[in-house]
């Protein structure tokens, strides 16, 4: 007789489905807890840049400000229930260029995007020929 009346059989195949079906997206989850767990791809996704433009319109939208985008400088994906895009962009702000990271949460199965986060970074240095390392007159 078994101690509680289950086998090992059936105890391992309900884990196996219960697995299966979280990694199917029937599991609910928290992007931002899971975060911490999630999976970090730093291979560049040719969908950065529509995303990044995404974050820097909903930005403006937000905060009534007038950014403008002027490239991806580089991009994380995490697989959570969806992808949170994890971009540092430069954008153009009162003829400015500053640099801004930004996390963005996609779930394209329900036409679904988030901005969770942007924020400044840094400003984009201007050079200068001293900078470079140019004498006057060469």
């Amino acid at each position: 007789m078994k101690p509680y009346g289950f086998s090992f059989v059936t105890l391992l195949s309900l884990a196996i489905v219960l697995c299966g079906l979280c990694k199917l997206g029937f599991c609910r989850e928290d992007p931002l807890i899971r975060m911490e767990l999630g999976d970090f791809d730093g291979s560049r996704n040719e969908n950065a840049e529509a995303i990044a433009r995404f974050a820097v319109q909903q930005h403006n939208e937000q905060q009534n400000a007038l950014l403008e985008f002027a490239r991806v400088l580089s991009s994380r994906e995490q697989l959570v229930a969806g992808k949170i895009y994890h971009l540092t962009l430069e954008a153009i702000d009162s003829g400015k260029r500053n640099i801004y990271e930004a996390r963005v949460w996609v779930k394209p199965w329900m036409n679904f995007k988030q901005l969770q986060e942007f924020k400044f970074a840094h400003d984009v240095p201007s050079f200068t020929s001293s900078d470079l390392s140019v004498k006057p007159g060469n």
